[in-house]
């Protein structure tokens, strides 16, 4: 019995997802909001990243900008390059998803973060 009123497929429908052009798309994007920041503001955010995964909390952008660390980007796809080359970098990881901290896009879903030493303390707890 189909209790949510969705529509539920039972057989896999080829073509409907790529998942190497998403990814491809997203490199892509945030190679170009990359390109379009600041190196102040990233330095900045890159500072400011450090800051929060040092005290060993999960946080999202919103926190960098309450805690006064930084300023808000020109654009909201600046932040995206600069959580993900903190991770590359190992100074955070992903912790999970929460609803956004900003009253802008009306809670949508948000990744969280949390300082890589951190993270390494839960595993070994």
């Amino acid at each position: 019995m189909n209790r949510t009123r969705q529509t539920q497929l039972t057989a896999v429908i080829h073509g409907t997802t790529n998942p190497a052009a998403a990814q491809a798309a997203k490199t892509a994007g945030m190679a170009e909001a990359d390109a379009h920041t600041g190196a102040g503001w990233a330095a900045d955010c890159d500072n400011a990243i450090a800051t929060m995964a040092r005290r060993g909390l999960p946080f999202q952008a919103a926190d960098l900008i309450e805690q006064g660390l930084v300023d808000e980007p020109d654009h909201p796809a600046q932040w995206g390059p600069r959580f993900g080359a903190a991770a590359r970098a190992g100074t955070i990881r992903h912790h999970g998803y929460a609803p956004s901290k900003r009253a802008t896009v009306h809670k949508s879903i948000c990744k969280t973060w949390i300082g890589a030493e951190a993270a390494a303390g839960e595993v070994a707890a």
